[in-house]
């Protein structure tokens, strides 16, 4: 039985005490209780089960292999809100403390056993695992749309910058690394040549992949910048900005819960806006160790993209660099330095995959 401690307040707990508190129920009359040696023993026996114990919020997650049980104490036979998995939530007798000792009711214990159980009964023995299935990069602009473009005269030579064109070139590339990566994995590209998307349709690919339970998908819009003044530098990457509220739920999951839709939409938004958080950082940072030295990280912004705030998933939107500056153009017009960029983005892309996958995952699945 391992035991571990943290004072961190994740967003996860924060909407799950929310949740409990609407949802506490009345007290049981009759309840057994087990020990945490008990509770541990039941679930599958100690160096099989982990309690992760939050003392500051008297909280706590019961982790089981693949399986984890998030809870808040409560008052012994209070009932409240248990979240399974990030994927389902029960209403279940609370763990309490009693003389500063963790008690389990055998009726929570029993249900988590049966609920560890069926998930693996019917999702097999690795089938389960969350994961992220598809990965889509969208090249921005395309066909009549040329986005951002820019002239520069060189030693007599012009030089014709044009956002679509660049984006496309490095988009493709960074495709194809994923492909030969991650052939497990559904890696879409929005558009493979000079053709025009409307925003919507760009949103829509991403949106109607077809996804598993436990699955997941990534969107990454790739861009090139530009100003009024040729002295602006630098790439940067996007996410939507927390404070915009959006429907991101699927209702049709969740038939029987019209009364905590709203915060169970509330716990998705948060997740998704921490996962882009995340994805946007790792990206981030793999330009600064690939491009850093020739030119400037402007670092993390977040913003009310249409294709980020649309985009069902964890998403970022990347600006590679300025075409109104005559140095970056001239470094995204080489193929070398885009292929410098489009690894970067590959490596910052799979930092997220693999940490989101060996922790478990933390999206809700649509």
């Amino acid at each position: 039985m391992t035991v571990t401690f943290s004072k961190k307040v994740t967003v996860t707990f924060f909407v799950t005490f929310l949740l409990f508190v609407l949802l506490a129920g009345v007290p049981l009359f009759s309840q057994s209780v087990m020990s945490l040696d008990e509770a541990v023993s039941a679930l599958g026996g100690s160096g099989k089960v982990e309690l992760r114990w939050d003392p500051f919020l008297a909280s706590g997650t019961l982790v089981a292999g693949e399986r984890e049980a998030a809870f808040i104490s409560g008052r012994a036979g209070e009932s409240g809100m248990v979240l399974l998995d990030h994927r389902e939530v029960l209403n279940l007798p609370l763990p309490y403390l009693e003389k500063g000792i963790l008690r389990f009711p055998e009726l929570f214990v029993n249900q988590l056993g049966r609920s560890f159980g069926l998930y693996t009964d019917e999702y097999g023995d690795n089938s389960d695992k969350f994961r992220i299935a598809a990965i889509i990069i969208d090249p921005g602009h395309g066909g009549k749309d040329p986005g951002a473009s820019a002239t520069h005269t060189v030693d007599g030579k012009t030089i014709d910058s044009v956002e679509k064109e660049i984006v496309l070139r490095a988009s493709l590339m960074l495709y194809a690394s994923l492909v030969a990566a991650y052939p497990d994995k559904k890696i879409i590209i929005t558009r493979e040549e000079d053709t025009y998307l409307t925003l919507d349709e760009r949103v829509d690919i991403a949106n109607t992949v077809n996804l598993n339970k436990n699955e997941a998908a990534i969107f990454v819009s790739v861009h090139a910048n530009s100003a009024l003044t040729n002295t602006a530098r630098g790439f940067e990457v996007w996410y939507l900005s927390p404070s915009f509220r959006r429907e991101v739920i699927d209702r049709t999951l969740y038939p029987d819960s019209e009364d905590i839709l709203p915060i169970l939409n509330s716990m998705l938004e948060e997740e998704l806006t921490t996962e882009s958080i995340l994805l946007a950082d790792a990206i981030l940072k793999r330009l600064e160790e690939a491009v850093g030295k020739q030119t400037l990280s402007r670092g993390l912004k977040a913003e009310e993209w249409f294709v980020v705030k649309n985009a069902r998933m964890p998403s970022v939107l990347v600006e590679l660099g300025f075409v109104s500056n005559e140095t970056e153009a001239l470094m995204m017009n080489d193929e070398a330095h885009l292929k410098k960029a489009s690894d970067a983005l590959y490596k910052g892309i799979s930092d997220f995959v693999t940490f989101f996958e060996r922790s478990g995952g933390f999206t809700i699945p649509q």
